[in-house]
């Protein structure tokens, strides 16, 4: 057992261990290329919830930049609703008798309800608060994951929420179960790779300083959240399950079919940390084991479904590019403006005239009301008022859809 699940790159050469790389680096490459609209409609989706006050200088600086917040409002409520649907107060885990029951296997689920709930609620620290987490990332993007796996540095099992934007799934792949390869893509400090180094998981190598690898949704996410991305002081790792035929199974077996492996890359350097078979030992069929647990908002047409960004993204869009306009002609009317004569001085002409103040006017020829053209602003409109109604509405009744399955 410990040979099966030993770092297998200890026992091949740097030869072959780059040709390895080398191909799962370009795997990598087409598989992020073939999803970058996927990307680019997160990205801009980011950009609609209103997390960070938008200063606008178009049509005039100190224009309105609201956001309408029917995003936000449907992932906070998907959120609330997974949360207690998932974490009830007797606990996350409920169990299930196959077969027949009497009173020793029901004493017996009730010992498995009892520890499991003890393990994710107790031991798994980070259970709770990654989970909610993930759901968050869910509602918005339509697909998140879980990696569940046991670290050896926290001799524990863990899981940890993972965003979709760190898992690559091949074009044509309806899921992680029987995609051919999935990529997941770590952050690992100085000091936990030397940990896991130490522990015999990675091989000890000269990495240099470490060179931090960024989307642009996680840029995006930074921006929103007030973070510095340049000071990101962590390796970036490609950690590849992916179907192999490597040459130590050549000398095992004759069938000549590619096998589950698990091969860690460095980012910058190209070098591998590890690679491991991912099957179990007592497996015939060696099937690929399961790390990553995969949640999908709506089922879409690939891998990685349907969230609010594409079902209401277009209603919450319009909704605040409505709500800007009537703030705006709000302010225009408050505050009009117009044309007026140049012979025409008014003492302190260029601030708002305060509610009960009068200021002196140097006239030219003829009355003032001929020398001042106001512009003809408008209240704001009904009808925009009425349209904007239609649209929040329908939108929070399409996203109140996709919840009915919670």
């Amino acid at each position: 057992r410990r040979v099966l699940f030993r770092s297998l790159a200890e026992f091949m050469d740097d030869s072959e261990l780059q040709s390895i790389a080398s191909d799962l680096i370009d795997d990598f490459d087409n598989d992020k290329a073939s999803r970058k609209e996927w990307e680019r409609v997160y990205k801009d989706g980011l950009d609609l919830l209103g997390i960070t006050i938008e200063d606008r200088s178009e049509p005039w600086d100190g224009a309105c930049g609201v956001f309408h917040p029917m995003l936000t409002e449907a992932a906070i409520r998907f959120q609330s609703e997974m949360i207690s649907e998932t974490f009830p107060a007797q606990g996350p885990v409920k169990a299930r008798i196959i077969g027949k029951v009497d009173r020793e296997t029901e004493r017996a689920a009730q010992r498995v309800v009892q520890d499991m709930n003890f393990q994710l609620t107790e031991k798994m620290v980070e259970f709770r608060p990654e989970h909610e987490k993930m759901l968050w990332s869910l509602a918005l993007a339509g697909a998140s994951f879980k990696k569940v796996y046991f670290d050896p540095s926290l001799d524990r099992q863990v899981a940890v929420f993972v965003p979709a934007e760190d898992v690559l799934v091949p074009y044509g792949a309806s899921n992680i179960e029987t995609a051919e390869r999935v990529t997941h893509v770590m952050r690992k400090t100085v000091n936990e790779y030397k940990k896991l180094v130490a522990s015999g998981f990675y091989r000890d190598l000269d990495l240099g300083e470490p060179v931090s690898y960024h989307t642009d949704v996680e840029r995006r996410k930074a921006e929103d959240g007030g973070y510095n991305l340049t000071e990101d002081n962590r390796y970036a790792f490609y950690e590849v399950h992916a179907n192999l035929l490597l040459d130590i199974d050549s000398k095992e077996d004759d069938d000549e079919i590619a096998k589950p492996y698990v091969v860690t890359i460095d980012h910058n350097t190209h070098d591998v940390l590890a690679i491991r078979r991912n099957w179990r030992e007592d497996d015939p069929l060696k099937q690929k084991r399961q790390h990553f647990v995969h949640y999908v908002y709506i089922p879409g047409f690939g891998a990685y479904g349907f969230g609010l960004f594409h079902l209401i993204g277009g209603y919450a869009r319009s909704a605040t590019s409505l709500m800007r306009q009537l703030v705006d002609a709000g302010t225009l009317s408050n505050l009009p403006g117009g044309l007026k004569s140049r012979g025409l001085r008014i003492k302190g002409d260029d601030t708002p005239i305060a509610p009960g103040e009068w200021r002196d006017v140097d006239t030219g020829s003829g009355a003032i009301r001929d020398n001042i053209l106001p512009l003809p602003y408008k209240e704001p409109s009904a009808t925009l008022y009425q349209l904007l109604g239609t649209i929040v509405e329908e939108g929070r009744r399409f996203a109140a859809t996709a919840d009915i399955q919670v």
